[in-house]
C-alpha cells in the first residue's frame, strides 16, 4: 500500500496549465485513453484501469472532501487480460464505467493529469505519491499546495467526488 495526497479540480485551461508546467521540466509519460471499470465492493472503491499506458487493478479509500486529501491505495499492475475483467464482473458486478483521455506528467514523485472525461468535461488532477514511506503526508500536502498555487486553482474549482460518483449522480442521458 502507498500513500497519496491528491486533489482533483475542474479546469477549462488544460492547454495553458500544461505550458505553465513546462517550466518545471516535467517528464511526459504520454496520452492515455483510459477505461476505468468500477466494481461493487463493500469498502472503498475498486476499479480496473484499461489503457494504452496504464493497466492496473486499484483499490483505494478516500474521503469525499474538496481540496487535497489522503488516499490509501493498493495497486496491482498487470498485463492486459480480458479474463481478469470477466472474473471481476462475474464476482462483483459493474457499478459504473469512466472513459477519459489523460495526459500524464511527472515532476519527481508528483503525478499530474490533464483529463478530458466523457460526459463530464475537463479536469486537472495532482497526486503527490509516497510509494515507500520515505516522504510523509506533510511534504505531500506541501507539494499539492504548491501545484494548486502554480495552476491558480480556486477553492470553488476543487472536487470532492470521484469521476465515478459524478457519473452516477447524473440523470440518465445527461451530458455536460
Amino acid at each position: 500500500m502507498h500513500l497519496n495526497i491528491e486533489f482533483k479540480a475542474r479546469s477549462s485551461r488544460n492547454k495553458e496549465l500544461q505550458q505553465l508546467l513546462a517550466d518545471h521540466n516535467p517528464r511526459f509519460a504520454g496520452e492515455d485513453h483510459q477505461k476505468d471499470t468500477y466494481f461493487n465492493v463493500p469498502h472503498g472503491r475498486m476499479k480496473l484501469r484499461e489503457g494504452n499506458i496504464e493497466h492496473a487493478l486499484i483499490h483505494y479509500q478516500r474521503s469525499n472532501i474538496a481540496g487535497a486529501k489522503q488516499s490509501d491505495v493498493i495497486l496491482y499492475q498487470h498485463q492486459p487480460d480480458a479474463a481478469l475483467k470477466a472474473l471481476l464482473t462475474a464476482a462483483l458486478g459493474i457499478k459504473v464505467v469512466v472513459e477519459k483521455r489523460r495526459r500524464i506528467y511527472f515532476v519527481d514523485n508528483v503525478k499530474i493529469h490533464f483529463d478530458e472525461v466523457a460526459g463530464l468535461g475537463q479536469f486537472l488532477e495532482v497526486e503527490a505519491i509516497d510509494a515507500d514511506g520515505s516522504i510523509g503526508a506533510e511534504k505531500l500536502q506541501e507539494q499539492c499546495r504548491y501545484f494548486a498555487t502554480l495552476f491558480g486553482v480556486a477553492d470553488s474549482d476543487y472536487l470532492a467526488q470521484s469521476y465515478s460518483d459524478m457519473l452516477l449522480q447524473q440523470p440518465p442521458g445527461a451530458e455536460k
